[in-house]
């Protein structure tokens, strides 16, 4: 569950924010003692010092003892009646002996840890050893330790409390997502409303997941939208081919010779009408062309490949004419249908023995023929698919050769255009974007 390790990371991360300030506040404090006791120590070494140089006993403290330690380390005398003996180590003797220095230790006295500090007398006669309990400070340690270990994990619980309702609150619109998404996947719904968008990074994934959705819905309308104008266009020719094989079955060959041929005839048109339909919607459908990687192209030499190829299998003249031709950015065989789609339509909508023209201009290509031109309410609406302007109904087509220029130069973020040609005719093409460094 994501909340759950999001929390213990978290969580983690918190214990890991206390126990490091815990830790250096517990070392700091344990210092602070030593130092306190070191300071207490020397203290009261230089009470006893001071109160044995006028002649009189220091007054008694109930967690020090004080002894005195002769020159020669024998007879080891208490200052307090009763109280317990000191150890004597050798560094002690030492500063009794020299009657320099101090040297300070930790010692165990009937099981209670004591430090202990010797130091030598002004006068030379030996030195003085003071033991403090360190039971106290044990006590000090041991409460300052208990204490800030509650109040670290208090602290511990509190924070993980919080965090546990704040990634509650901060993952409710992932959840809400997620059931979204589960929704659309059971029921197919591509219309399923998505939770409202933050300004967060959740917000973020709402927004592309929206736009994936949206994408996806667009996708299936146009599918939907295309198989359904497919049947409408493919029922016209299978029709009329089928009304054509039906009255040469039910005729038996006691037709007329030419009627016979005119059948035949319009049965080879409509094949042909279909086979060029089903190769559109096969081109439409699959784009095939999607699967190249765009790459710089010289947009003379397509036109020119294109125009010679024409030329052989029309006979018509095509032109081409380029003034500051610029690199563009697109896929290659996608690119040589878009231009083999326009010069196509301009050869079909020209009148016989007229000319075509390419003329590119920059990143910017455009066919012009001579024929009926297009008009203005019909500009736009010749890029759909199947759409037949005003007055080329009759005209031999699918209705889909400017449908498909239109998909590939969106695809390589270009746009098209129609427009009508100066002196008549029409002037159709489209615009790409220019390759990097060109």
């Amino acid at each position: 569950m994501l909340r759950t390790r999001i929390g213990l990371v978290v969580l983690a991360s918190v214990l890991l924010a206390i126990a490091v300030p815990v830790t250096a506040a517990y070392r700091g404090v344990s210092t602070l003692v030593s130092d306190q006791l070191d300071r207490s120590l020397q203290d009261r070494a230089h009470t006893v010092l001071a109160a044995l140089e006028l002649g009189r006993p220091p007054l008694a403290r109930p967690d020090t003892v004080e002894q005195l330690l002769p020159a020669d380390g024998t007879a080891v005398r208490p200052l307090a009646p009763g109280a317990p003996a000191l150890p004597v180590s050798d560094r002690a003797l030492e500063v009794a002996r020299t009657g320099q220095g101090s040297h300070q230790e930790d010692a165990t006295v009937d099981g209670t840890p004591y430090g202990v500090l010797t130091l030598a007398r002004p006068d030379g006669q030996g030195a003085v050893m003071v033991g403090q309990t360190y039971a106290g400070v044990t006590e000090v340690d041991e409460a300052f330790l208990r204490r800030i270990t509650v109040t670290g994990a208090a602290a511990a619980a509190a924070c993980a409390l919080l965090s546990w309702f704040v990634l509650g609150r901060i993952l409710r619109p992932v959840r809400r997502l997620a059931a979204a998404a589960e929704h659309i996947t059971t029921t197919r719904d591509l219309a399923t409303p998505l939770p409202a968008a933050g300004r967060d990074e959740v917000g973020g994934l709402t927004r592309a997941f929206e736009s994936m959705v949206g994408a996806l819905h667009r996708s299936r309308e146009q599918q939907q939208r295309l198989v359904q104008d497919a049947s409408h266009e493919l029922r016209t020719p299978l029709t009329s081919v089928r009304g054509c094989a039906e009255l040469l079955q039910r005729a038996r060959g006691r037709l007329a010779p030419e009627d016979e041929e005119q059948i035949l005839a319009t049965l080879v048109t409509e094949t042909v009408a279909l086979d060029e339909l089903v190769r559109e919607l096969v081109e439409l459908a699959t784009d095939r062309q999607t699967a190249e990687d765009p790459e710089p192209l010289d947009l003379p030499d397509a036109a020119e490949d294109s125009a010679r190829r024409f030329h052989r299998r029309t006979g018509r003249e095509i032109t081409v004419s380029a003034d500051g031709p610029v690199p563009v950015l697109a896929r290659p065989r996608a690119l040589q249908r878009c231009v083999d789609n326009l010069v196509g339509n301009a050869v079909k909508f020209s009148p016989d023995g007229s000319p075509v023209e390419i003329r590119i201009t920059g990143t910017r290509l455009a066919v012009r023929d001579h024929g009926p031109g297009i008009a203005p309410g019909d500009r736009q609406a010749v890029f759909e698919r199947f759409y037949r302007a005003t007055g080329t109904q009759s005209t031999p087509g699918s209705g889909l050769g400017l449908a498909i220029v239109h998909d590939l130069v969106a695809a390589d973020h270009g746009t098209v255009f129609a427009d009508a040609a100066p002196g008549g005719g029409a002037e159709v093409g489209f615009r790409l974007p220019p390759a990097p460094g060109g």
